[in-house]
């Protein structure tokens, strides 16, 4: 896989690199990959259609993250009527950048999984966004107590790791998560931090939660091949570079979709718009919240897909300090006793010499357990284990930023991944056209590339040609 991005789209890498980070390229899994066209990674490349071949349809693209804004760039540019509806005041969806404290602290996704013929690679030359290689190897690690683990250790138990990912399948089921065949084959390590970091980093930040993910399907999807490089100047460039030129429409949420007749009527802030064709490009969260109405209700075989896939949850913390206080590594890594918690430090000051700063995460239901804490309590709990690794002496941070991703209205979650009672074919269910005038795009609706930032924007590429292929 190669998921974090995370958004918040991919991050450490199984599958494909979600919307949100990654911290080593996960090798244990390489397949085929699928080809994209010159025309898929170069908006400004689609040709616009002669003006005595213009459609003259109109198209109203529910969601400005990057599927809706690359599905409404690539249909403006072929001569439709394109409007796009975004429910926050600015366009991006999970790709989201945070500069108030002066850098780009990205929210949702952070990295580019594999740059080798990945559209994003394009899409961040041509938007000035600004990446820095990721040093996968550039870490220090703790056990409790500050102990440190040794390089021989965590390669040694690293290697033991992928060895195990390739075989557990064999002895899953479709009604079994990982988790579950995991301790049912390994019961010996289940209270072995060390193995617990890598489940927890390798597996739940890269799909979702560990007795939730499916057994069978842990190592679906396919990625890119090269280096993964991380944003410096924020992800967020993309998107608006993206939504340059476009009619964009903020603070505009749609609550209903009555596509019943000859138009599709369209109901946001309490007024109603029609189109020949619409888009939907929200969030699966947002789906599974029902957070818009359709009429008719979406068939039974669309609604299962939305119930089945599984919606992961990660928060992501940027904190400050006036002076560094810990190794001059890319990465510090921490075994606590629970599962989860802040137990990767990605270090800021790598990135941005003159920032002291660390950035950490929580997944799970420990991510959703921090959107019910205060900023004291978060930060004594990352402290906690930061003083456990360098001294009692070291102080408090100066600034905190943090996500609540699980109960954002505008995401209900971080990316899609396959739950248990997922089915490969949900994906391809949930990207079904209906009538030929309601289409749907975002990471939950791209079979290949699934929960990641690439396989939002394949996906509106995607639905944009099959409303250009109706005329």
């Amino acid at each position: 896989m190669a998921h974090a991005g995370n958004i918040p789209l991919k991050m450490p890498s199984l599958r494909v690199s979600h919307p949100f980070t990654s911290m080593k390229r996960r090798e244990f899994i390489k397949k085929s990959i699928r080809q994209v066209g010159g025309i898929m990674l170069a908006p400004s490349l689609i040709t616009a259609c002669a003006k005595d071949e213009l459609p003259n349809k109109t198209v109203i693209v529910i969601g400005a993250g990057i599927s809706g804004l690359a599905a409404a760039r690539k249909l403006k540019a072929r001569g439709f009527q394109v409007i796009v509806l975004e429910a926050q005041d600015r366009v991006g969806g999970r790709l989201r950048s945070n500069r108030s404290l002066g850098i780009a602290f990205d929210e949702g996704a952070s990295w580019i999984h594999g740059v080798n013929g990945n559209p994003i690679s394009t899409l961040a030359q041509q938007a000035g966004m600004n990446t820095l290689v990721s040093a996968d190897d550039d870490f220090a690690a703790y056990d409790l107590g500050g102990a440190p683990i040794s390089e021989s250790v965590f390669s040694d138990t690293e290697d033991a790791f992928y060895q195990m990912l390739e075989t557990l399948k064999q002895s899953g089921s479709a009604d079994k998560s990982f988790e579950t065949v995991f301790l049912e084959q390994y019961p010996q390590l289940a209270n072995d931090r060390l193995w617990r970091f890598f489940l927890s980093t390798y597996v739940t930040f890269d799909l979702g939660d560990l007795n939730k993910v499916s057994s069978l399907l842990y190592d679906e999807g396919e990625e890119y091949g090269g280096v993964e490089k991380i944003a410096t100047n924020g992800y967020d460039t993309i998107p608006q570079y993206l939504a340059s030129g476009l009619d964009v429409r903020l603070n505009e949420r749609v609550t209903a979709v009555d596509y019943s007749g000859s138009q599709i009527k369209v109901t946001h802030n309490g007024t109603e718009s029609t189109a020949d064709f619409v888009i939907v490009s929200v969030p699966l969260g947002v789906l599974k919240n029902n957070s818009i109405q359709f009429t008719p209700a979406l068939p039974a075989q669309k609604q299962t897909a939305i119930d089945k896939i599984g919606m992961s949850c990660v928060n992501k913390f940027l904190l400050t300090w006036d002076q560094a206080f810990w190794d001059d590594k890319f990465f510090l890594i921490y075994t606590p006793e629970i599962k989860d918690k802040f137990n990767y430090f990605v270090n800021v000051k790598k990135l941005h010499p003159n920032v002291n700063a660390l950035m950490t995460f929580a997944y799970a239901d420990y991510g959703r357990q921090t959107e019910t804490m205060s900023d004291a309590e978060v930060i004594a709990a990352i402290m906690g284990h930061l003083r456990d690794m360098y001294g009692s002496q070291i102080p408090d941070p100066t600034r905190l930023l943090r996500t609540k991703w699980s109960t954002n209205e505008n995401a209900y979650g971080a990316y899609s991944f396959t739950a248990v009672g997922t089915e490969m074919r949900h994906f391809e269910d949930l990207a079904e056209e209906l009538q030929d005038k309601l289409f749907f795009a975002g990471e939950h609706t791209e079979v290949d590339y699934f929960s990641t930032a690439h396989g939002a924007w394949l996906s509106g590429e995607r639905e944009a040609q099959k409303i250009i292929d109706l005329l």
